[in-house]
Formats: C-alpha cells, sequence, structure tokens
C-alpha cells in the first residue's frame, strides 16, 4: 500500500548529563529501502518515507561490529524493527525556547502526539526501549508503550549503581516476561545548545540576527556559544548506536528509540549515509514514528506507520503479518 512521504526535523544534545546503560529486542514494516550504506543520489527531499508502491532501494550493507572474543562479524538475525520516535511537544517548545539539555517536561500537546504515536506502533513487536536521560524523551517512550496491543510494563532499568540494580531487581520470571525493559543514556541526549538555552528564539533572531542564528541552528560544524555542534552530537549518539543498540538488532531484538530531534538526525545520518549538506535539511515531525527494518544487514526504511484503523498504509513484512495475526488472536 502506499502512504505519503512526510518529512520534518529537529535538535540533538551533547549533555553534561551522566550514566548510560545498555539493552535489548525487535521490530518490522515495509517500503522504501534504505541501508547503512550510501544514500540514492540526486536532490531528493529528505523526510519520513512512508510505504510506497514503488520499488525499493538498497543501500550498501551495514558494517556490523566484530565479536570482541573471536573478532567475527556477529550472526545475522532474519529480521529485526528499529522504531525512532522524535519527542512529543516539550513546554519550551510551546514558548519557543532554546531548550537542548535543559529537563523540560511535555506539554498537553506533547502527551497526545506520545499516545498517538504509541497507536500508529501498537501492532509492532518492541523488546526494549532506548531513551535519553531527559524526561520528555522518556514521558514519550512510556505513553507510547501503554498504547501498544501486546500491554507489557515498560521498566526502566537503573544500573547507575551497585545499590540501585540491586533494589531495582524483578524477582518473578513470569513478571519479567511482561516487561520491556528500557535503557536511559545521556548519549541520545539532545544537542546542548551552551548560552542559548533558555532564550527565546526569535529575541535571539533579533539581537545576533537571522543568518547567525540559523548558522547556529543549521550548520553541522558551527558551535553556538559554549555549545554543541550536530557533528558533535552525531559523534555521541551514533557510537553508542553502534555500540550498544545495533548489537541488538543483530540478536534478533526489535528496538525501540525515543529521542531528540538532533540525536535522531544524526542516527538517520548513519543509517541512510547522507551528507552533512543533506543532514542540515531533515526534519522530524514530534511524535511521528520511523519505522526501519534491519535485516541482513542492512536497514530499510518503511516510513511512518500508520494507526491501528489503517493497516494498509505502510505494508508489512511477512513477521510483521504474523505478529499482528497473533495480537489479534490473543485480544
Amino acid at each position: 500500500m502506499a502512504a505519503s512521504t512526510s518529512q520534518h526535523a529537529l535538535v540533538s544534545v551533547k549533555s553534561l548529563c551522566a550514566g548510560a546503560n545498555f539493552g535489548f529486542e525487535k521490530r518490522i514494516s515495509k517500503v522504501r529501502s534504505v541501508s547503512v550504506g550510501r544514500c540514492c543520489s540526486g536532490t531528493r527531499k529528505l523526510g519520513l518515507v512512508c510505504a510506497s508502491n514503488s520499488h525499493s532501494s538498497v543501500m550498501e550493507p551495514a558494517q556490523l561490529p566484530l565479536s570482541p572474543e573471536s573478532g567475527s562479524t556477529p550472526k545475522k538475525s532474519s529480521e529485526s524493527a528499529l522504531i525512532l520516535i522524535r519527542h512529543g511537544e516539550s513546554l519550551w517548545n510551546e514558548k519557543n525556547l532554546f531548550t537542548g539539555c535543559v529537563d523540560v517536561p511535555l506539554t498537553p500537546k506533547g502527551v497526545d502526539e506520545a499516545i498517538e504515536a504509541g497507536k500508529r506502533i501498537c501492532n509492532i513487536p518492541v523488546d526494549v526501549i532506548y531513551t535519553s536521560s531527559l524526561i520528555r524523551a522518556q514521558m514519550t517512550a512510556m505513553l507510547a508503550m501503554m498504547q501498544h496491543r501486546r500491554k507489557k510494563v515498560p521498566i526502566v532499568v537503573h544500573s547507575e549503581s551497585e545499590q540501585a540494580h540491586r533494589w531495582s531487581k524483578i524477582y518473578s520470571e513470569e513478571t519479567k516476561k511482561q516487561s520491556i525493559p528500557v535503557i536511559t543514556t545521556w548519549q541520545l541526549n539532545e544537542r546542548m545548545y551552551g548560552e542559548l538555552q533558555g532564550l527565546n528564539k526569535q529575541e535571539t533572531a533579533d539581537r545576533f540576527g537571522k543568518e547567525q542564528v540559523h548558522e547556529w541552528r543549521r550548520s553541522y560544524d558551527t558551535t553556538p556559544p559554549n555549545g554543541e555542534s550536530l557533528e558533535m552530537c552525531a559523534e555521541r549518539a551514533v557510537a553508542y548506536f553502534k555500540d550498544q543498540i545495533v548489537p541488538q538488532l543483530v540478536a534478533g531484538k526489535h528496538v525501540m528509540i525515543a529521542a531528540h530531534g538532533n540525536s535522531l538526525r544524526s542516527i538517520i545520518m548513519h543509517l541512510d549515509k547522507l551528507t552533512s549538506q543533506e543532514v542540515i535539511s531533515l526534519e522530524l515531525s514530534t511524535g511521528i514514528p520511523m519505522l526501519y527494518i534491519f535485516k541482513e544487514g542492512k536497514f530499510i526504511r518503511r516510513g511512518s506507520p500508520a494507526g491501528p484503523s489503517e493497516a494498509g498504509v505502510y505494508a508489512y513484512t511477512r513477521s510483521l503479518a504474523q505478529y499482528r495475526q497473533k495480537l489479534d488472536n490473543m485480544l
């Protein structure tokens, strides 16, 4: 089936925050094929690509990490899903303020966006969730998973200390099976905007000039005063994605990432092999999930899944269709 192309983006963050952990799990869906390789040539617009009847284009295979013990490439699973969600609207988004690494919660609209995002992915398996250390991303992840038909409970993994790990331990194996681990990490935080954080964007443009503010916000390697460039944000976000998340996909786990405009732009830049010029024009809407299939070392972009009442808007892979049928039989 087909769905229209949608595009949008955001800003990511290097963090003064601390603490990162790791996790696991699964996912899926269909349309335009993308991979961890070179992106399509031409001047195509960048954004979310929904299911289409047009033929797919497969990029170069992903460079999978080597096993530390054997030095060999880990065994690839048949298929796993990767869901990317930019958090819903925050209170500072609403006020048009530079947010960056400031820990601001969602607005009521942002809560609705997170719930709608959850409805769009309610038929896609999720085994593990990765999110930033910031509350707006964590709220989005939790609210989205509350809409999932499988009704598993998302539980934050506390590994910041031995005591935190021990005190949050689950002793029921059955309860563990009905839970989804949520791994929080500062490496997925929004881009750190330095001395712009908390300033009104329009007032900042009036003070420093629109061109200067545009360069701070949209250039790839220019930093705002005492802040972080998109390039710097990409270094930490992509390194974490390669080291911690890709091995879970290789192991057949279905993964959801709830994060921020710039950290997600960085990951998409890596997945689609976008250039530094292409990525700065990439826009991601708040609360709109983007779906990739990881299969045989390649990432295949499926677009933005439609809600449960629009089952045919994005094409299912066979395993996704089987998972949805299983849910239908269970519920």
